[in-house]
């Protein structure tokens, strides 16, 4: 298993201690978790921070660390969706930045190098992404990184209630190419 992947300008890495702090201030920045149900308190963010590097330990994959310039802005990568839809078993693409790092292109960056990883390296034949209809950004950086929407497979979010105004997510899928 590789520990980092370099682009032009971001590394992704294994999760350090140091991460947990700048990770936990993002998590709790409304603008960043405009489209989740909530916030995250220090204690979640940092479960959330360990959970993503375990991946790495259990599927040989996770959500990497992002660095630009040496400072952490958040993460990308892959993992494998801890809930059941009609789509799962498969493993998922996803982000989440610092706003600070938002408008740069790191988020297309590093997923473009983890799909890369996942098809390379793991082998993968398909990635999906998944997010709340109303995250606009989300869905331009899946289509700047080449998915496409599945629209067959859009679906309510099972982990939100009835009504929630987030439980509507769309799909999109990546296959490997050759």
């Amino acid at each position: 298993m590789t520990n980092s992947i370099k682009t032009a300008r971001l590394v992704l890495r294994r999760w350090r201690e140091e991460d947990k702090e700048p990770f936990a201030a993002l998590n709790a920045d409304p603008v960043v978790m405009e489209h989740f149900p909530a916030t995250l308190s220090r204690a979640e963010s940092d479960a959330l921070a360990e959970r993503a590097d375990a991946g790495f330990d259990e599927h040989g994959f996770g959500w990497w660390a992002v660095e630009a310039d040496g400072e952490f802005i958040g993460f990308t990568g892959l993992q494998v969706p801890r809930f059941t839809a009609h789509f799962t078993p498969c493993v998922e693409i996803g982000w989440r930045l610092a706003r600070s790092a938002w408008g740069h292109g790191y988020a297309s960056e590093a997923a473009r190098a983890s799909l890369e990883d996942g098809f390379g390296r793991l082998g993968l034949t398909e990635i999906v992404s998944f997010t709340a209809v109303p995250n606009v950004r989300s869905q331009a950086v899946m289509r700047r990184i080449g998915m496409t929407h599945d629209p067959a497979g859009d679906f309510d979010h099972p982990v939100l209630p009835e009504g929630h105004p987030l439980r509507r997510h769309v799909l999109y899928r990546i296959r490997r190419q050759g």
